[in-house]
């Protein structure tokens, strides 16, 4: 009998790194082609939680009373992700999903990140660590999948994905959902156009065919 390898999870996610030196955006868009392959091979309907990345090989979440959100490392035996136990349970949430990016690009960083005028190796790491965090929790297509459902007060988008609200802000702006109250009476509605995955999502806005009536 043939035993078929299965690579764990975090080489499945190791393996979409560019085996190259990528500009900023390109490390963006791995880091969400990374959160929704960690979201597919978890494949729970509830969305990616703190018991997944538990259970993974070698990984150990603890919490403790430390200055700052969270911090990871190895141990020597086990990746350590420590939490902030005095933050809320949604932030936490997030943390655990920015540190845990920031072990799966162990070993890669020197092809994701590069200092630029713009921004420090570092700088960039944090900044892709939360995309990440955002995209794996919140992803574009369950986003707008919500909205389209009537869900758009920030309050209920973020209870409906148990995070916080600045974090669905933030995902808003990253998928242009939060512009689409900015055209004027003369267009009252706007219709999507293709947009690629990693760019903020496009609108056009839809022409009126009847005479303008008023919804005083």
């Amino acid at each position: 009998m043939t035993n078929t390898y299965k690579p764990s999870i975090l080489t499945s996610l190791r393996a979409v790194i560019p085996q190259r030196e990528v500009s900023f955006l390109e490390a963006l868009q791995t880091a969400e082609i990374q959160a929704a392959k960690l979201a597919d091979l978890i494949g729970d309907e509830r969305g990616i939680l703190e018991h997944h990345i538990t259970g993974l090989p070698r990984i150990v979440v603890i919490r403790e009373s430390i200055p700052v959100s969270g911090m990871s490392y190895w141990n020597g035996r086990h990746w350590v992700i420590v939490l902030s136990g005095r933050e809320p349970s949604v932030r936490q949430r997030f943390t655990l999903l920015h540190e845990f990016k920031h072990i799966v690009d162990h070993g890669y960083t020197g092809h994701l990140y590069r200092t630029t005028d713009r921004k420090t190796a570092a700088e960039q790491a944090e900044a892709a660590a939360d995309y990440f965090a955002g995209c794996a929790l919140v992803s574009k297509r369950s986003l707008k999948a919500a909205w389209g459902n009537g869900i758009q007060r920030v309050a209920d988008l973020a209870s409906h994905f148990g995070v916080s609200e600045p974090a669905i802000r933030v995902r808003l702006a990253q998928t242009g959902l939060d512009k689409t109250d900015d055209a004027p009476l003369a267009s009252r509605c706007a219709r999507p156009i293709h947009t690629e995955h990693y760019d903020r999502q496009r609108f056009i806005r839809a022409p009126r065919s009847t005479p303008r009536r008023s919804y005083a």
